[in-house]
């Protein structure tokens, strides 16, 4: 299989609102907008992407429709400090405070709108 793309799309209830939540806090911007799906590019790495889909939409199976849940979407940078920061100074609920981990780690956890956490 030879794959050409390959990125997280996340199911929600609110697409404009979480398109909101990743081009403000996380620096991506639109390369395809509709009412019911939203492709996102991140501004720095164009090989970073996001989808975000109304989640009861018809070209989402019956048994498959709903929201993202038991989800966690890791972002790696190289200043954490300065995105802390940032999300701090946003509002944005903190689930993990900045820390560094035995295993090398130096990381956070928030969340975004839907619940989806974010490290």
């Amino acid at each position: 299989m030879k794959t050409t793309s390959y990125y997280p799309v996340l199911m929600t209830g609110d697409v404009a609102g979480t398109k909101a939540f990743y081009v403000t806090h996380f620096g991506f911007k639109p390369l395809f907008e509709s009412d019911w799906y939203v492709h996102l590019q991140l501004t720095e790495d164009r090989r970073v992407n996001l989808g975000i889909v109304q989640g009861d939409h018809e070209t989402i199976p019956e048994e498959g429709r709903g929201r993202a849940s038991g989800l966690l979407i890791n972002f790696e940078v190289k200043n954490p400090d300065a995105i802390y920061e940032r999300v701090i100074a946003a509002g944005l609920p903190i689930l993990r405070t900045l820390r560094d981990e035995a295993f090398g780690q130096r990381h956070f956890i928030t969340k975004d709108p839907n619940g989806v956490l974010i490290d």
